[in-house]
């Protein structure tokens, strides 16, 4: 009996061992319960103080509104976008590197590095891409573009961490989509793809891996 409590305990150990060869353990629910959080408030900012409860992107809602009126409201909104993804990105590393010392994870290995690329190919592309709807005023798409190419970018790196992280990728593609068919009540569908589901895919990794 002693010996096969051995085995076991030597199985159970070669595949904690196989598996932090293998993928990004580090991501932590907080991470995305936290990154939820923010978008929910930017989609806040956006739609009660930037657009005074306008639907931007309908047309009719900009018939009242001047050229410069136009041009300021798109500055406050990249701005506002570009916060919420820059506080996101430092409480994700925050979250995963105080998950990896206390795991005993190493934060910063071969499966980070391909993790990290696989995630950003996917978000470069649609980074450029957004700069082209952006150039090109097309503001109605800029929002599903990020949903889409942001669900790629977590379907592209899934195979290098948890397997969530691809149906949450899918989940954002399809929410991206609805946003690009419906058009406009665009910052709805930004709350709902990066604030509401972010907050439970965070809670449910939090209590699966964390809790």
């Amino acid at each position: 009996m002693e010996k096969r409590a051995d085995y076991t305990d030597d199985l159970k150990t070669i595949k904690k061992i196989m598996e932090e060869s293998s993928r990004f353990l580090s991501l932590s629910g907080l991470s995305g319960i936290f990154s939820g959080i923010s978008a929910i408030i930017g989609g806040s900012i956006a739609h009660f103080g930037i657009l005074k409860y306008r639907t931007f992107f309908i047309t009719d809602s900009l018939v009242t509104l001047s050229a410069g009126d136009i041009s300021k409201i798109k500055i406050q909104l990249t701005a506002d976008a570009l916060i919420v993804l820059l506080f996101s990105l430092i409480i994700s590393f925050y979250f995963s590197s105080r998950k990896a010392h206390r795991k005993g994870y190493k934060i910063w290995t071969l499966i980070t590095r391909r993790f990290l690329l696989s995630f950003m190919i996917p978000l470069f592309a649609g980074a450029f891409f957004i700069i082209i709807l952006f150039l090109e005023n097309q503001w109605f798409l800029i929002v599903p573009s990020m949903l889409i190419f942001y669900g790629l970018a977590l379907i592209s790196a899934g195979k290098f961490t948890y397997n969530e992280i691809f149906y949450l990728g899918l989940a954002e593609i399809l929410i991206g989509f609805c946003a690009a068919i419906v058009k406009g009540p665009i910052v709805l569908f930004w709350i709902l793809g990066f604030g509401i589901l972010h907050i439970g895919y965070g809670l449910f990794m939090y209590r699966k891996y964390e809790g």
